[in-house]
């Protein structure tokens, strides 16, 4: 008999919250100083959830073995506090589903790779951190995702059993975290999956198109 689900986490970027707004604004403002022209969001929008390395990439042609990748990471993570929840907002049916969460007694957090500097802020600005059961951020522990330790150490925070949980990501690194933990994994369709992405080849136990399919599984 499989055990009934007693707690949902979610991924923050492209799953819980819709911060693409805030992560492009800061790449396009940081192209401005160096004389670049601003790239459209649709092209920096499937960047999003792969944090400095992969907006970056799109925004200056650097990977993390460039030898200006430092100055270039610490520029825009200067420019990102400034601007972090502009326009960040939960994803269109995110209130209404913690609402139903909580009215059901089922605890929900949050497992992340963004480091806590900027996890907590954001969370603090939409008014969710004293409402998530847990918070782990990208530096809450020695290893992130795709390491199942951030999730198994949420499933800790919780008390409710790994093979209980329910994960929710748009990522492959948050399917493969979320198996290896032992959780039901959940694609996220809204959220920033790019045209190369292969979801189907991942290994989830099901893609929901919007916050309210996840009704569906609990």
């Amino acid at each position: 008999m499989a055990e009934p689900i007693g707690a949902v986490l979610f991924d923050l970027d492209g799953t819980l919250a819709d911060t693409a707004l805030d992560l492009a604004y800061a790449l396009n403002e940081q192209r401005r100083r160096h004389g670049l022209e601003p790239l459209p969001h649709e092209v920096i929008r499937p960047q999003a959830s792969h944090g400095t390395f992969g907006l970056l990439k799109v925004g200056f042609e650097v990977t993390s073995k460039s030898p200006n990748f430092a100055a270039l990471r610490a520029e825009y993570l200067e420019l990102y506090t400034q601007h972090i929840c502009d326009r960040t907002v939960l994803f269109p049916g995110m209130a209404e589903l913690l609402d139903e969460l909580e009215a059901r007694k089922l605890r929900w957090g949050v497992v992340t790779n963004k480091p806590a500097r900027f996890t907590l802020p954001l969370l603090k600005a939409l008014n969710l951190e004293h409402r998530a059961a847990c918070i782990i951020s990208g530096d809450s522990t020695p290893n992130s995702k795709p390491h199942p330790e951030p999730l198994l150490t949420a499933a800790a925070q919780v008390r409710v059993k790994p093979n209980a949980c329910l994960y929710v990501g748009d990522a492959e690194r948050d399917v493969e975290a979320a198996v290896a933990a032992g959780m039901k994994a959940l694609i996220a369709n809204y959220g920033y999956l790019d045209a190369h992405d292969q979801p189907d080849t991942w290994g989830a136990y099901a893609r929901i198109d919007t916050p309210a399919d996840i009704l569906g599984f609990l």
